[in-house]
């Protein structure tokens, strides 16, 4: 219902949540195979996702939500 409503409110033509326990390949893959114009990532490693949509993808892709602590693991 909460996708329905903001697609409604801001124009986008569809939208679907993609697992955050899915692997790097599986996202990229699901992107392409999808044709997403435009990609927003809520958490995970989401601004090295973003980067590499951006730059290799050509992908419109932005982080969104609340900033992430750092890893204290430097991961």
């Amino acid at each position: 219902m909460r996708i329905r409503g903001t697609r409604r409110r801001r124009g986008f033509d569809r939208g679907f949540v993609v697992s955050d326990h899915a692997d790097w390949p599986g996202l990229l893959r699901t992107v392409r195979e999808t044709g997403a114009q435009r990609v927003l990532a809520t958490h995970g490693h989401r601004e090295a996702l973003v980067r590499h949509l951006r730059e290799t993808e050509g992908v419109d892709a932005a982080p969104i939500g609340a900033p992430q602590p750092p890893d204290p693991e430097g991961d």
